[in-house]
């Protein structure tokens, strides 16, 4: 594998313990890890950066392993951005006119119909459409969450279109149980048996997950929701995925109805409801968790349950908002997840960081909602702690990604500093501005070592095609 060098970053912040930042620091990247990191002014590291530049110079000359040299006078580096819940396939659902006023329930009935056409080249391509709308973001790792497998579909579509656009990736095998018949929500007609649910949970995990450091691949079990699955299929689910040492996501406690649901199928409250399933745990995810009582708070911080937080999502389906500053204080494992692409209709991770951090402060002004907080409990700097340190450590990945460290993936997101969104900002505070400025694309984005967009251009696919072709299929889809 060549290696790269990142040379005398404007600023790299790396998102370790210490929140370190370093002007003019520049990252030799090599093997897919974080090689070196030298900073500036060090003259140990000054004597060691000039060796790789020498190398550099010599491998180019001389045909040798190849060293790409990356000028980051002008660019802020931050570790690749973490994204802990999607659902990739919706971006063929994108802005439908009949659920765009839709709170969650009405959302779900009006698409599950549209989502029962969906075929194995739809969710190929889907994927690589919403997968490059991450990269392009800065975003570098990705769960995903795919609960509903009609015509033949099978995750093993999503894990491939993960490898040819080069994303690191969290498949998480979803599913659907309990129809409407019996007193669920999905139609009949799109729920699965639970015998086949378990079985290729079983499969999935045995052929695709990787539990080894630096993996790009792993495999999560997602049952989808409380009115979507048994609580057999729940328990059954927990404990297969502990027997093979994997993760477990769902949603939980995402609107009122949802609440409500719980209360009157299963007289318990969802934070209840998990624990007597087995589902919390330092193993478990949950998606949304905006009404999670205090109660439930408490037990997820005790038990380091993970939450992904949807801002977008939660906002544009008017669920609600969810208590961060408090959460984190009580010690719950966050991260961010831009949710379904159609219920937020975009996957743009710095987009949703900075929307955290603003529906967080504004929480002061709307505190019947259950906010308390105000304009200095929810910096920028927290914000991109959220989409990178804490993302990976719900999604169980603390040792590998999330920050930018000697040993760990080879992982970044590189912004420039010099554009027109940066103006005025930058000069003051590059990683304040990254945040409060409009949001912007990625100059680079590396995963695993390699460049995969490069001078804000996907570089692992021709992108134009593959628009054409999901636009079609979205048309398509929609004429069912």
């Amino acid at each position: 594998m060549n290696s790269t060098l990142i040379l005398r970053a404007g600023c790299v912040a790396t998102q370790d313990d210490a929140y370190s930042e370093h002007r003019g620091a520049s990252l030799f990247l090599k093997n897919g890890r974080i090689n070196r990191i030298f900073k500036k002014g060090d003259a140990n590291d000054e004597t060691g950066l000039q060796a790789i530049l020498d190398k550099a110079s010599s491998s180019a000359n001389l045909g040798n392993e190849r060293i790409e040299v990356i000028d980051a006078r002008h660019h802020v580096v931050i570790p690749g951005m973490v994204n802990t819940h999607h659902h990739m396939v919706q971006s063929l659902t994108r802005a439908i006119p009949s659920v765009q006023s839709a709170e969650l329930f009405s959302w779900l009935k009006g698409l599950y119909p549209i989502w029962a056409g969906l075929t194995p080249d739809m969710v190929r391509t889907s994927t690589k459409i919403a997968m490059a709308e991450l990269l392009l973001s800065g975003c570098t790792t990705s769960s995903d969450h795919l609960y509903i497998y009609p015509n033949g579909i099978r995750l093993d579509d999503s894990i491939e279109a993960a490898k040819q656009i080069g994303m690191r990736f969290v498949a998480t095998r979803g599913s659907m149980s309990v129809g409407e018949s019996a007193g669920g929500l999905p139609p009949d007609r799109v729920v699965e048996r639970e015998p086949f649910i378990l079985k290729e949970s079983q499969r999935l995990i045995e052929t695709y997950h990787d539990a080894a450091h630096g993996a790009m691949t792993q495999v999560a079990l997602a049952p989808c929701s409380p009115f979507s699955v048994s609580t057999d299929l729940m328990r059954e689910s927990a404990k297969l995925a502990r027997s093979y040492g994997v993760r477990l996501h769902t949603h939980l406690a995402e609107n009122d109805h949802d609440v409500a649901y719980s209360l009157e199928k299963f007289n318990r409250t969802p934070a209840q409801y998990a624990e007597d399933l087995g589902w919390v745990g330092s193993d478990v995810w949950h998606a949304h968790c905006v009404k999670l009582d205090d109660v439930g708070i408490s037990l997820f911080a005790a038990t380091r349950t993970g939450i992904s937080h949807c801002p977008c999502s939660n906002m544009r389906l008017a669920s609600g908002i969810l208590p961060l500053r408090k959460m984190l204080n009580a010690g719950v494992p966050i991260g961010l997840g831009v949710d379904g692409s159609a219920s937020n209709d975009a996957a743009h991770m710095l987009a949703e960081a900075r929307q955290a951090m603003l529906i967080a402060r504004v929480g002061k002004a709307l505190e019947p909602f259950g906010c308390d907080t105000g304009p200095a409990e929810m910096t920028p700097r927290d914000a991109l702690r959220l989409a990178t340190k804490g993302g990976a450590e719900v999604l169980g990945r603390s040792h590998d990604i999330g920050q930018i460290k000697e040993g760990y993936c080879a992982d970044l997101a590189m912004f420039r500093t010099d554009t027109l969104t940066m103006a005025g900002g930058a000069v003051h505070d590059p990683v304040g501005a990254l945040l409060l400025c409009a949001s912007s694309n990625a100059d680079y984005t590396i995963v695993n070592g390699r460049v995969v967009v490069r001078e804000g251009r996907l570089a692992t696919l021709e992108i134009e095609p593959l628009i054409e072709q999901h636009n079609q299929f979205a048309l398509d889809l929609s004429l069912k």
